[in-house]
Order: C-alpha cells, then structure tokens, then sequence
C-alpha cells in the first residue's frame, strides 16, 4: 500500500469509531448536560477554572500528544508496517480511547478528583497509596525522556563547533512561547473568556509572531544546559496556577499541532510517499519479541495511561459542560492516533532496503515531512524547522502537565482524608515538586533510549489500573462498565510481561558482570517497584470488581 490508502483507511475508520462506539459509550453511561460541573461548583481560579471547549481540547491534546505519538510508531517499526497500523487503530479505538473517555467521565462525576481518589473510595486507602506511588514513580519516568528528547531538539551545539541552526531556533522560539502564553494568560484571565474567532485570531497571531522571532534570533546552547534550564521551567510550570502558563500555553500549541497535522496530512495526499516498509518482517527483530515489545513500543500512539493523569489531574477541573467530555477525551485520543498513522508514513517512506534510519525519531518525522511538503513549493530547511519546533513543544507541553501531575500524586500520598489536612513539608507544593524533579533530572541525563521501554510498560501498566479503577467506579455507580473489562487485562498482560523481560535483561547484566549502578541501578529499582505496585494495586482492585456493587 501507499501513503494515501494507509492514510485514508486510518482516516474513516476513526471517524466511524467516534461516531458509532463513542457516542454508544456516552449513551451507555450517561451525560447529563444541566448538572453543574466540577469546574464551577469548586471554582478557584487556581486548577477549577471553567472554559470553552476548545481551549480545554487544546490542553488535553496538547499535553498527551507529546513525543509518544511520534516516537512510538517510528521505534516499533521495525516489525513491518501491518501489525504497527493494525495496533494503532484497534488498540486506539477499542482501548486507548475507551480509557481516556472513561477518566475523564469518571473523574468529573467524581467532582474533578483525581485516579488515585476515585481508587481511595471504591478500592480503598491501601489501594490509593499504592497507586499514588506508582503514579509518582511512572511522572519520574516520563519527566526524564521528554526532558531529553526537548534538551536533544535544543541542542545548538555539535561536537567540533559545529552549530545546529533549526534546533536554535527552536529553541528561541518556544522561549517566546512561554513568554507569549504568560501574556496571554493574564490578558484571558483580566478579559474572563477567550471569545470564539478573536481568540482564535490572536492565538495564530502570537504562534505566527514567535516562530518569525525564534527564526531571527536562534539560541545556541548545548544539551546539558538546555536540560538545567527545562527544568527549572517544569518546576515553576507546575506549582504556577493554570490559567498562568498551562492553560494559555496547551491552547496555543493545540494551533502548532493542528497546524502540522493538517501540513502533513496535505502533505501525503500529494507526495503520496510509498510505503518501503515491509508489511510484517517477523515475531522478532533485534532481540525484541513482538509480543509485548510492539505494544509497548508504540505506547501513546494506541494506549498511553498517562492520559488518564492529565484527565483526572487537570482537564476535568476545567469542563464547562459534560457534553464535552466524549470529543476532549475520545476525540483527542483518536486524533493522537491519526497523528501516529502519519509517523508510520513517515518512516515507511525514508526506510532503506526495508529499514528504518538510524536517527533519532523526531529527525527522521521532521524530514520526511519536510521531503512531502516540497511538492508544494515550501524550502526543506524552514519545514524542518517547523517541525522540529512543533514535536518539541508537544513534548515540553506534555512536562508542565505531568510535572504537575507528579506534584499532585505526591501531594496527596500525604493527604489524609480522614483529618482533611496534609502532612506538613512533604505535602508542601514546592517541596513536592522539587522532590520529584530531582529524581527526573537524575535519569534524564541517561538518555531517553535507556529509559523508552521501561516508560512504555509503566505507561501501559497505568492504563490498566486506570481502566481497573473506572469499572469498579461505574460498577459501583450502577453503570455498565463491562466493555472494560477485556482491555484491562490485556494491558495487565502485556505490561506485567515486558516489566518482567526488563526485570530478567538486567538480571543478565548482574550475572554476566556488566551491570553499572551509575547505568542500570535507577532502571533496577523502578522495573522491581513498578512491577511490584502493579500487581499488588491489581490483585485489590479486582478483588473489589468481583464483589456485589
């Protein structure tokens, strides 16, 4: 198949999961569009903050699309284009997307509490902390590779003095993103609404004014600094109300993602890129079964629990209506794998003899997209640029949510419902944050490489114990919770299996005498953990699934 068929199947069939299971599932479970929503029953302008649907998109989107979308497909390539593709849509529509709607709905019935809540009061105190920790543990993981992979699309500095224009300018201009958000935030917020086209108007304004002021005026620094200063922006992101910097930041970079998707979209249906890949290369490549490796591979693209953090940690605190929740959380998700679909023509059309190039997946989505986008007269160098800067700001997007995410799961391990207070210093915002960074700082300075896979299963793991806490919650709310069940066990399944294969890899370093505590001991210590808390959160969790509502 070519570019164009691949596209354009992933394209109906996407639209026809949204407008047939999702508006089911919405049915099934209920949206009531006069009950009064978190958002404005709690409102504090500080996380309950009530706002237009597409500004509430726009940080959804925003923050979970990420590198995952991008990264996933192009690594799990490898195995040929078919069981990639197949993954991605099934898994999206049937799992990925079912999880998203189901936390996000759980969460604002919930009255905008979050995962690790719901569990406290369906499963139990015990359940909670344990999941709480491993929600802390899975924010490190993922603070540390998207804190590498923007540090890498900073980088302006090669070795022998060799200077990196695009990734300057990049750079550059996602400083005058922030700086333009903060504007914007407190413009939104003295003026109390982002008024339809006039918000929309200045929106693309102040996209179109920063990328023309990052392209003038590139910073040129190299990685290790540009990794001090994401995260001394990640620690103010986080403890900073959201209508400051997340809120105005998500909505404008939902214009740049929007953007490039609708490019490249337009892109392959001119260029219509030929697939190189092979459709299937074998059940192992590299060492890697593709069972689990595949599915953990392609992470985000298909599943990701990640999203029900940013659901029940941000986005239902900013519902306005609950006829919002299926397109924000089902429609987002199923644009994120539209988005997935297009990285796997990315780099089905650069492969040589049937294999990916051995880049770096953002390089190789940025020129691949810039190769389709010159059939319609734009100059490679500055599509490139573009690109560069858009997966960049996805993936910097996606660290002020989960800093934040991390910030709150600590926090709330320290919560004690009982005596409606927390414990003093460590259910401190700034102290949990700090806490929290520290440790991702630590492992970002190893490499996103390193850490891909164990992100991958902790990522998948989550979805399992998210989709596990919402059936116990629609069971107990007596709603049907039942097409929930398969696609929590086999993400149990999955994720349990590649834990236990990273668990057994550097067991093999340990035995064979090349384990480095400065390399592997970190990785060590959250595969045990990781596993550990999964299984134990799981085995509570269905115990209470199996009980009577």
């Amino acid at each position: 198949m070519n570019g164009v068929a691949i596209l354009l199947v992933a394209f109906v069939a996407l639209v026809i999961a949204y407008l047939v299971y999702g508006r089911w599932l919405a049915r099934k479970w209920g949206i009531d569009p006069t009950i009064p929503t978190p958002a404005h029953n709690h409102r504090d302008n500080v996380d309950y903050v009530p706002s237009r649907r597409g500004v509430v998109f726009g940080h959804q989107f925003a923050s979970i699309a990420g590198a995952g979308p991008i990264n996933g497909p192009i690594i799990a390539s490898g195995f040929g284009w078919l069981p990639v593709f197949l993954w991605i849509i099934l898994g999206g529509v049937f799992i990925g997307a079912v999880h998203d709607f189901a936390s996000l709905y759980a969460s604002v019935k919930s009255q905008g509490r979050t995962i690790g809540y719901i569990i406290e009061l369906y499963i139990g105190r015990t359940g909670k902390q344990l999941f709480l920790s491993f929600v802390w543990l899975f924010s490190i993981l993922v603070i540390a590779a998207f804190a590498d992979i923007v540090a890498l699309t900073f980088n302006g500095l090669g070795e022998g003095g060799i200077l990196f224009s695009a990734n300057a300018s990049v750079a550059s201009t996602s400083i005058f993103f922030v700086i333009a958000a903060v504007g914007l935030g407190f413009f939104l917020n003295r003026r109390q609404a982002l008024a339809g086209w006039n918000g929309t108007i200045l929106a693309i304004s102040l996209l179109v004014l920063c990328v023309l002021l990052g392209l003038l005026y590139p910073i040129y620094a190299g990685r290790e600094t540009w990794l001090y200063a994401i995260f001394i922006y990640i620690f103010l992101a986080s403890v900073t109300p959201i209508w400051i910097l997340l809120q105005p930041r998500d909505y404008l970079n939902s214009f740049l993602l929007v953007f490039m998707i609708l490019a490249a979209f337009i892109g392959i249906i001119i260029a219509n890129p030929p697939m190189l890949l092979p459709a299937f290369t074998g059940f192992s490549v590299g060492g890697n079964y593709i069972f689990p490796f595949l599915f953990v591979a392609v992470a985000c693209g298909a599943v990701s629990g990640f999203h029900s953090l940013v659901a029940s940690g941000t986005t239902s605190k900013q519902i306005n209506n609950e006829v919002d929740i299926l397109p924000i959380s089902f429609g987002g998700m199923l644009l994120e794998c539209l988005l997935a679909v297009i990285a796997l023509i990315a780099v089905g059309a650069v492969a040589v003899n049937g294999i990916p190039p051995n880049q770096s997946p953002p390089v190789v989505f940025a020129n691949s997209l810039a190769s389709f986008l010159t059939g319609i007269g734009l100059p490679h160098d500055t599509v490139f640029t573009l690109v560069t800067l858009a997966v960049s700001s996805f993936a910097l997007t996606s660290l002020d949510s989960v800093a934040r995410v991390g910030r709150i799961a600590f926090q709330e391990f320290f919560f004690s419902s009982r005596l409606n207070r927390s414990t003093p210093v460590l259910g401190n915002r700034y102290v949990a944050t700090l806490l929290t960074l520290a440790v991702g700082f630590l492992l970002a300075r190893r490499g996103y490489r390193d850490i891909w896979p164990l992100f991958g299963s902790a990522n998948q793991l989550l979805a399992a114990l998210a989709l596990l806490a919402c059936a116990v919650f629609l069971k107990k709310s007596r709603r049907n919770g039942r097409m929930l069940y398969i696609p929590m066990l086999v993400m149990l399944l999955v994720t349990l299996s590649a834990l236990s294969l990273s668990f057994l890899a550097i067991l093999d370093k340990i035995t064979g005498g090349t384990f480095s505590f400065a390399n592997d001991g970190l990785q060590f210590i959250f595969a045990i953990l990781l596993f550990a808390l999964g299984v134990v959160v799981a085995g509570v969790g269905l115990r209470k699934l199996r009980q009577p509502a």
